[in-house]
Order: structure tokens, then sequence, then C-alpha cells
């Protein structure tokens, strides 16, 4: 008995014979039945004659228009409106041609039987499927150890999320109940989940259907208030939470790609939407050539993302890393077909005779400039490289697009360049010090953007807590009491490009990143959205500050900060910097190229003697 129900589970033939004989034996009695209604229960012998003798013609009819309108190639157990449909006009047909060959054949049928035929023959089939269908996946349910899952939206989101989780409730858990604030919604069901509450009745409701994990559908939250507070609540269950990401992702065809993910630390963040002057910013890269140094990083890559929808002309990826800008040429021409207008060049910013080149071929209107060494702690062990880079790669880009013509440049400076404690820091106030010489010197529109820690970013902190926390820990913090500012990368590009639209040549623009954050404090967030409880499933162990670190950054100097305007764009503000003297800061690099050989302490004390506001970090520890 065993072998032949696999015989028949294993072999598609044998299925799909068997389901041509259920119909077959379907519509036999869908006919049977409506002759039976039409003579209300009852039917007349001669009638029965004329139907025995019609019955292998109309058979025939319905079951060859099953088998070529494509009934026995839908999979039942994933059917879906499309398919009853698809059901629904093939029986439409097959009732058509019977009542045709009445007509002409003389069947010496009602034609009231027929169309009764056709609609009791699309009910058996289809209703015959759908049992099974339910059947299939409560047994499917049923048997898996699914753990339970609540979903918080119930609209169009929540209901794909319950899709997903059950058809695949092995890897995706069982819906078991949804929450939402909608009174209207409450008592419904979706795919037979029940709405039962609200956002504040998250943790009794884990509690009373044993959730083990909680899937945030609605995507436009994002980083609200609300969305914190339900994060709140998500947390005290110690539930491990995933949210779903809306349709803003494109997949390689241009349809839309939602999904259901992890959650990030920029989801804990409170912060406003970002809002673009979008006719200023076309006003300046639209139709133009716009290249942008390091495109192939972190921040550098968005800014491409971001500056691609303004419809530039070209798009210059200029990039010493080659898989990053390959990858990342490929995804601008799988999101907006191969005649994208972007061009990945190999080069670095210390190659002057090749940012020549670049220039020469390209004659780009707008640079960003983004490239640089970033990392605090290896620049402090290879300050030589950071001058090389960071400094003396800056002034090859300034002084060769300034040549070209060039009509404006935006550089990306931090706020570690504010009473800077480390080499990189350093280095990063003295190109702002450049921007400012170059920008009251040539023709050229030259801007810095002063902005904190980009979320996710490579080398971050993030990215190391969530793969400490799936190792199962420890998760590493600094110090206690560190804080950073934080902004995710697309925020923190839409208001570089936004603030390369609005300032004036020579300026040092600081963008709003709300209040610095406790680095503890996401730690143990973080942690509790992978459903464990901090130092208790997973250990937070204080490694002391590293080379170069200090507790709190700043984003403005004391002799900035009560000179600070507001621009236009209320996330935007000038830093108004003291001036710079030409022949003095020629001094400083000309001290400069006297120590970018030496990797050692020697070249430090140069750096710290030529930038004034410069505190090694080893004096404030």
């Amino acid at each position: 008995m065993i072998k032949i129900n696999k015989g028949i589970k294993d072999s598609p033939k044998i299925r799909h014979g068997l389901l041509f004989l259920l119909d077959v034996i379907l519509v036999l009695v869908a006919v049977y039945a409506s002759m039976e209604l039409r003579f209300e229960m009852y039917i007349p012998e001669r009638h029965m004659v004329t139907m025995m003798r019609s019955l292998p013609l109309i058979v025939a009819v319905y079951m060859l228009a099953f088998l070529f309108g494509g009934v026995y190639k839908i999979m039942w157990r994933f059917a879906g409106v499309r398919d009853l449909m698809r059901l629904f006009l093939v029986s439409t047909i097959a009732c058509a041609i019977t009542l045709v060959c009445n007509r002409f054949i003389e069947l010496n049928l009602f034609r009231s039987v027929l169309i009764l035929t056709g609609l009791l023959s699309m009910l058996f089939v289809g209703g015959i499927r759908l049992i099974w269908r339910i059947f299939a996946k409560e047994r499917i349910v049923g048997a898996s150890d699914a753990m339970p899952v609540m979903i918080i939206g119930a609209g169009e989101s929540g209901a794909y999320a319950v899709n997903i989780c059950n058809k695949n409730p092995g890897r995706m858990g069982r819906p078991v109940v949804l929450v939402d604030d909608d009174p209207t919604k409450q008592g419904l069901r979706i795919q037979n989940t029940p709405v039962l509450g609200k956002t504040e009745n998250i943790p009794e409701l884990v509690t009373r259907f044993g959730v083990r994990e909680i899937i945030i559908a609605i995507p436009s939250l994002n980083a609200t208030r609300r969305m914190q507070r339900i994060l709140e609540l998500c947390n005290q269950t110690h539930c491990h939470t995933r949210i779903f990401s809306g349709p803003t992702d494109l997949g390689p065809n241009g349809e839309v790609a939602p999904r259901i993910r992890e959650l990030n630390i920029s989801d804990f963040l409170s912060r406003d939407e970002i809002e673009l002057d979008t006719d200023n910013i076309s006003g300046y890269l639209n139709g133009k050539c716009v290249m942008v140094t390091g495109g192939g990083g972190s921040i550098g890559s968005e800014l491409c993302r971001q500056i691609i929808r303004f419809k530039p002309r070209l798009l210059i990826i200029f990039e010493i890393y080659e898989n990053c800008a390959y990858e990342l040429e490929y995804e601008l021409h799988q999101r907006y077909g191969e005649q994208c207008p972007v061009v990945v060049l190999i080069g670095s910013i210390r190659d002057r005779q090749r940012l020549d080149e670049v220039m020469e071929e390209y004659h780009p209107d707008v640079v960003f400039h983004a490239a640089a060494h970033k990392h605090v702690p290896l620049m402090e062990r290879s300050p030589a490289e950071a001058i090389k880079n960071n400094v003396f790669g800056t002034l090859n880009l300034l002084e060769s697009a300034s040549t070209h013509g060039v009509e404006r440049l935006v550089q990306l400076s931090t706020d570690k360049a504010v009473n800077p404690a480390n080499v990189m820091g350093a280095t990063k106030r003295i190109t702002e010090m450049l921007i400012q010489s170059y920008g009251t010197k040539t023709k050229m529109k030259c801007m810095a953007v002063r902005f904190g820690n980009v979320l996710g970013s490579h080398g971050s902190v993030i990215p190391l807590m969530e793969r400490q926390i799936r190792s199962g820990g420890p998760v590493t913090v600094t110090h206690p009491d560190v804080t950073r500012y934080f902004m995710t990368i697309p925020e923190a590009a839409q208001l570089v490009i936004q603030a390369g639209a609005i300032a004036e040549s020579g300026t040092i623009l600081v963008l709003d990143m709300g209040e610095p954050v406790r680095i503890m404090d996401l730690a143990e967030k973080l942690i509790r959205a992978y459903g464990y409880e901090p130092n208790s499933d997973i250990p937070i162990k204080i490694i002391g500050l590293r080379p170069g670190e200090k507790l709190a950054e700043e984003l403005l100097m004391d002799s900035e900060r009560s000179r600070m305007s507001r621009t236009a764009h209320k996330k935007i503000f000038v830093a108004h910097v003291d001036p710079v003297d030409d022949a003095q800061l020629q001094k400083m690099l000309d001290k400069l190229k006297t120590v970018v050989d030496k990797n050692d302490e020697g070249t430090v004390e140069v750096i710290a003697s030529v930038v004034p506001t410069y505190h090694s970090w080893k004096t404030l520890t």
C-alpha cells in the first residue's frame, strides 16, 4: 500500500490521469444534476434517453477544453485568482461549444441544461481542487513545527507577509495573530489569521499566543516616533523582530521587490523624512557630467544612486577598488537599463596624471569628492598614508578640476575634523582649509559638507555588532559613555546633494545630525531586536577606546558655534570658519611634504604642529 501511494505521489502522469478521470465523473454529474434541476428532480424517460446519447459529446468537449486550456498545468496547491479565472474562461468556452453543437447537430437538449452544465462543471472541478488545496495547506502547517508569528499591520503589507509565511511556514513561521490600530479591522481575518488587538496589546498577545517572532509590516512607519514606540513594545517581549521592507527596491526587470528583512539600527533612529528642493538640485545636475570620486564606497555609491535620479548627461564613478565599482555599475544598469549613462573609471586621486586624463576626456561639470582614508585607528598606525591620500589627493583633485573648468566641487568632510584628536580628523580639517582657499581664488564653486557617522558604512560599528550577535557574542563596546552622531547612508547622500545646490563657494556646511546617540544603548536595542537579553543571553564587553577615538564628537568648533547660520534647508547649516591665509596654508603643505614617507610618531607631531585645533587622543584618555 505504501509503495502504491509513493508511486502515485512521485509520478505526474499517474496523478494527472487520476485527476482526468475524476473530472470526467464530475462533468457527468454536472450534466445529470442540470437535467434534474431543469425537470425539478424528475427526468422524463425520453429526455433521459436524449441525455445519454449526448453525454459522450458533452464530456469530450469539456475534457478537450480542460486539456487545451491548460487546466492540468496549474499547480493548484499555489493557485490564485488568475487560475480560477482561467477555469471560468475554459468552462465558458466549452459551454458555448455545446450550445453551438446543440443548434447545428440537434442534440435536442434544452439550452438551460447546457448552461447549467457549464456552471456546475466549473463549480465541481474548481471546488474539488479548492478543497484539496485547503486540506494540503492545513496538513503541511499542522505537520510542521512552525514557530508562531505575530504580524503588526493588517493592510496590504500585512496581507503580503501573511501570504509569504503561509507559503513557507517551515522557514518563515506560522502567522497566528495580527495587530492593527485601525478599529474597523478588529475581528477581521486575513487568510484565516485574526486581527485581535492594537499595538499597545503586543506584549499581552505575545504571551497569549506563544509568539516567538514578530514581523512589522507597516512600511510607511520607517524611523518615525511611532516606530520607536512599536520597537520598544517588541523589545519587551524578547521576540525576534523583523520588518517588512516596502516596494522601494526594484528587481532586474523594474518590478517592485518587497522583502522581509532583519531590523537595523536605522530603524531605531527617530528622524523626519528628508525634504529635497528637487528644482535646485535638478538645476545643477540635470544634463550635466557628474563625477564621484570614491564612487564605489558606502557613501559614494549612494551618492551615485541619488544622482542618477536627476538624469545627468553622464555619471563617472571614479574608484581605485574595481570590485565595488563594478557591482555598482551592474546595479545601476539593472535598475535603469543598459542605456543608463554611467561609466566606471579606475584610478586614484593620488595620481595627478590620471585625474588630468579623466578631466580632459570627459570634462565633468560637477565633482563630488568622497574618496578618502576614513578608518581612525588604521590611520593612527599609517599617518603618512592619510596625508598622501586625504590631503595631497584632495589637492590634486582641486588643481585638476579648477584647471579643466569644473563648475562645482563638493567635498565630504567629517565631524572628526572638529577639534581633531586623530590623524584622520586632522587631515580632513586640512582638506576643509583647501576648500576654503580654492573657493576664493578660483572660478570653481567649492564647498565642504561636514557630518558624523554613517550607519552601515564599511568599517562602522553597527555591522560589527550584528556579526557578533549572530555568532553568539560578546558584543564589544569601547566605553560605556561613548556617544556618536549617526545618519543613514541615503539621508547623508541626499543632504550632501542638496548642500551642493545651496552653498556659496568656500563654505563649510554642517548637516543636522540630531542628538548624539549612546553606543551602549544602541547595542542593547540591537541585541533585543534579535530576541536576546543583553548581558544575559548575549554579553556586552567593554574593550576600551581605540587609538584616535574620543568619547564624544563635535560638529562645530567653539569659534564657529556662535556664528553658525541657517540655510534655506532646515537640516543644513553654515559654519562660519576663520578665513584661511594662503601663504600659511602653503607653509603647512610644504611641512607635510617632508613626512609623507614616514609612518612614525614624528609624522603625527608634524600634523599636530600644522593643525592648531589638534589635541592628541592620548591626552584625552
